[in-house]
């Protein structure tokens, strides 16, 4: 197969004033855009000579699927390519393959991934694939193309041209496609093979073209587990409108993703990864995804009985019945039972060797510290619902009071966090008269307790 930036080895000659010369072709693989991809630019008659899928040369180049022309979301699949050739003529092999949204040829579907040295990924921008990376990205590489190279195709490298020179009849290739890692349609791959003469020139070649559309495998169901919807915090049953909610279940997702980059200018994302969730009907902000667990920021709902669903790659669960209250307080744990803690500088105020690599140091009487939790209800004045909290002051609309180990402590305010959401800090001093040990820190806002099972670690 060719590369436009080939060489051009000139026979100097004098007779008649010719000047014959041989365009010698590249063993090392294609530009960007040989494959037969609409718009692109043809496959490797492009620079070979002679006409694609000749019936006359009998040969052929096909991918095979392990399971089939389907893909499940962000599910690996190890694909084979195999080009084949019965004359005894050709004897080098190689390849160009990339796959595209079937409703966007110039949408890539997923990425490739190289498992030895005989394939390599070749990168280029979905505007014009002509400008392209100048090297292959192979084995051993990263080969993640740039966010303005979206397009990415894979090919034979020269270790793999070598690998295959001298072989007749065939000769297969081999390396990873991840799909997107939501539910995108069908998706087509588009497939150039080349087999070669071995003489290093465009000519006595034979070039095969062919697509295959694969589709997207018939997605699980997703289930909740009974009384499978809780506080984010606590994990006990029920949802406060605006907090933390974790769904339990299976099927839930068909990868494990957070919203780290799927938020815009501050928006929560309603979906992720093709994963929504409704709460009483409406959306809830995915904040995490996996196979059997989701944590969702609750929309603005009100009290009572409400229904909620899962949907994952556009198949949505079984609903099932959850109980909404205006408030449900409860502290985010460490180790399971240590409510999350810190000082006003931010070091964490837990028992040291909670955690093996860190050393922390307990709260001491006194202290003043910042719990975190969720759940604390609505704030005054009202914060702006589905985004990132703004940098402003949005304490709760009523008051919180807190205990550690039965005795009352200070409160000095209780607001939600900014840059974050749904995350409530809620800051008080240590009773100076706190005993050393592992107390139960208890808040109450509107007559609601958070569990008295959470704990913080006192040490004078």
């Amino acid at each position: 197969m060719e590369r436009k930036r080939k060489l051009f080895l000139a026979k100097t000659a004098v007779i008649l004033g010719a000047i014959p010369f041989v365009i010698w072709a590249y063993e090392y693989g294609p530009d960007a855009g040989y494959c037969g991809v609409p718009g692109e630019f043809g496959t490797c008659t492009a620079c070979h000579v002679g006409t694609t899928n000749n019936p006359a040369n009998k040969g052929s180049v096909t991918v095979s699927f392990p399971n089939g022309n389907t893909y499940a979301p962000g599910v690996l699949q190890h694909l084979t390519v195999t080009i084949a050739d019965p004359a005894t003529t050709q004897r080098a092999w190689g390849f160009q393959l990339t796959a595209r949204q079937a409703n966007s040829t110039t949408s890539m579907a997923g990425s490739f991934a190289s498992d030895d040295a005989y394939t390599g990924v070749r990168c280029a921008a979905a505007s014009n694939p002509a400008d392209e990376m100048a090297d292959l990205l192979t084995q051993g590489q990263t080969q993640t193309c740039p966010a303005n190279m979206t397009l990415s195709y894979i090919e034979h490298t020269l270790a793999g041209y070598t690998a295959t020179k001298g072989m007749t009849g065939s000769a297969t290739y081999q390396f990873d496609w991840t799909p997107p890692a939501a539910n995108v349609g069908n998706i087509t791959f588009y497939l150039a093979g080349n087999a070669a003469n071995g003489d290093l020139t465009d000519l006595g070649d034979h070039i095969y073209a062919t697509t295959v559309t694969v589709t997207p495998a018939a997605a699980p169901t997703p289930a909740i587990s009974p009384n499978g919807v809780v506080s984010g915090a606590s994990f006990l049953p029920g949802i406060v409108p605006n907090s933390w909610v974790t769904i339990l279940g299976t099927n839930l997702a068909s990868t494990t993703d957070n919203w780290n980059n799927a938020i815009v200018n501050g928006q929560l994302p309603a979906t992720l990864d093709g994963v929504g969730v409704t709460i009483g009907g409406q959306p809830a902000y995915v904040n995490y995804v996996s196979p059997t667990q989701i944590n969702v920021l609750a929309p603005d709902v009100g009290a009572g009985s409400l229904s909620v669903t899962v949907t994952n790659s556009q198949v949505t669960s079984a609903a099932v019945t959850a109980t909404s209250q205006s408030v449900g307080p409860a502290f985010f744990l460490w180790a399971g039972k240590y409510a999350v803690a810190t000082r006003q500088d931010y070091t964490w105020a837990v028992a040291n060797g909670t955690f093996p690599t860190v050393t922390t140091v307990p709260a001491k009487p006194g202290d003043v510290i910042i719990l975190w939790g969720t759940g604390f209800g609505p704030t005054n004045p009202a914060a702006p619902d589905g985004v990132e909290v703004p940098p402003n002051s949005y304490p709760t609309a009523s008051p919180v009071t807190v205990t550690v180990g039965g005795a009352s402590a200070t409160v000095y305010g209780a607001a939600l966090a900014p840059g974050f959401a749904g995350l409530y800090q809620v800051a008080i001093q240590i009773p100076p008269s706190a005993p050393n040990g592992d107390l139960p820190v208890v808040a109450t806002i509107n007559g609601a307790q958070s569990p008295s099972t959470t704990l913080i670690t006192v040490q004078n």
